[in-house]
């Protein structure tokens, strides 16, 4: 847009000075001379240089629109450093939106163990509400004992039921701390390689020029002792 802006500057500024220029010409030449005929071609070449003028004043006032234009426009366009700054912001925003989800998740976390432990004491204690009130029949009766003996079964079959359930899927997310461990040790394993890869090249590179250094200094020396061997 800058360029642009400048070569319609430019521009503008040759044509008005190419027509300024026919004009103080022409007033040169009305100056100076005397024929009638001659001030009559001079006033026609005049008003035709005047209606040149006004159309070049016309086409340099649209032109300096499109250049206030074109400079709004550029404006508009954020500068190197406003873009700096913008990373900056967003990186910030990204940083603490990322914590905002790792404390929304751990709150989630923990309402949902506080709320399974509570379905859990809820269902303990109708248990023991259930035993309690058919403890009474079973001492007095056989059929209360076989019903008690009956629900005890079937509490501990639940009670089974529900352990498998807990296991298989303490299983499950063991196996996925596990791979996860499993890529943290390969990643680790291919920092610690390219860390010796980086380190070899760096001695690669540095052995050289300081074998460079050494041939430099003796070749130094030798023409500083052929010198003073000519010298004497």
């Amino acid at each position: 847009m800058e360029k642009q802006e400048s070569v319609l500057k430019s521009d503008c500024n040759a044509k008005c000075s190419k027509v300024q220029a026919e004009v103080n010409e022409l007033e040169n030449i009305i100056s100076c001379g005397n024929d009638d005929n001659d001030l009559c071609g001079s006033n026609y070449y005049l008003e035709n240089l005047f209606e040149r003028l006004n159309s070049g004043k016309t086409e340099l006032t649209v032109k300096l629109r499109e250049i206030v234009l074109l400079k709004r426009q550029l404006d508009d366009v954020p500068s190197q450093a406003e873009l700096i700054q913008y990373e900056h912001r967003f990186s910030e925003l990204y940083v603490h939106i990322q914590e905002k989800l790792r404390q929304t998740r751990k709150f989630y976390a923990t309402f949902n163990a506080l709320l399974e432990i509570k379905d859990l004491m809820v269902k303990e204690t109708s248990l023991l509400n259930s035993i309690s009130s058919q403890f009474e029949d079973a001492i007095t009766s056989t059929t209360g004992r076989m019903k008690l003996i009956d629900s005890m079964e079937g509490i501990t079959k639940g009670t089974q039921q529900k352990l498998e359930k807990e296991q298989s899927v303490l299983q499950a997310e063991q196996r996925i701390c596990d791979a996860v461990k499993e890529r943290y040790a390969a990643a680790i394993a291919e920092q610690r390689s390219c860390y010796s890869l980086l380190k070899a090249l760096q001695v690669s590179m540095v052995f050289p020029i300081l074998k460079f250094k050494h041939s430099f200094s003796s070749l130094r020396r030798k023409q500083s002792s052929i010198t003073r061997k000519h010298a004497s």
